[in-house]
């Protein structure tokens, strides 16, 4: 398998499955140093403050889980 055949959102939930290999490797740092560097409360903010914007995305999609689409 290579790392094209790979959707990381199914196989990698319990850990990266391709090590050092990742091409996400980038992403997987930033995450982590944003993680090192921001306190909880200041992570749940971020958090709150962006699902409105991620739902309306959603709506404007159409695509909201236990909705029928239109």
């Amino acid at each position: 398998m290579t790392n094209q055949e790979i959707n990381c959102a199914e196989a990698c939930v319990n850990g990266c499955i391709l090590g050092e290999a990742c091409p996400h490797r980038e992403y997987v740092a930033a995450a982590l140093k944003f993680v090192a560097e921001h306190d909880l409360d200041e992570l749940v903010a971020v958090a709150q403050n962006s699902a409105p914007q991620r739902l309306l995305r959603q709506l404007e999609k159409g695509n909201l889980p236990g909705y029928p689409q239109s």
